[in-house]
């Protein structure tokens, strides 16, 4: 995973991909319909639970400066998949290009699993 950034005149600006991780999770959480990041497997699901890891539920790709984000989501029984998850697309790209100055090749949203609120 390489770092993405640009050169100014000043000095060289690098960004992680753990800080890319970050602004998306937190793009993706604040989506309607969405109840909850996933992990991508299990073993993933066992270290950011020990870990207690923000970014829980993304993965960035970085390759030649072009972004690439995959996004884990557990979304509310009832809402419309299709709907939510290009929802959580469009504002996962946006935060992402808003915060950095730069583009987001793809975001693939992955819905891992329903849940039902409790209707109390």
């Amino acid at each position: 995973m390489k770092k993405t950034g640009e050169t100014t005149p000043l000095g060289r600006i690098t960004i992680s991909p753990q800080a890319i991780r970050t602004i998306a999770s937190q793009a993706a959480v604040r989506s309607y319909g969405v109840v909850g990041m996933a992990p991508r497997t299990l073993m993933n699901g066992l270290a950011d639970a020990l870990a207690h890891d923000p970014r829980h539920g993304v993965e960035v790709a970085v390759e030649d400066g072009r972004i690439r984000i995959d996004v884990f989501v557990v979304v509310e029984y009832g809402t419309r998949i299709a709907s939510v998850a290009a929802s959580v697309a469009n504002s996962v790209r946006y935060q992402v290009e808003r915060a950095l100055g730069l583009p987001v090749e793809a975001v693939n949203v992955h819905v891992r699993g329903l849940r039902v609120s409790d209707t109390d």
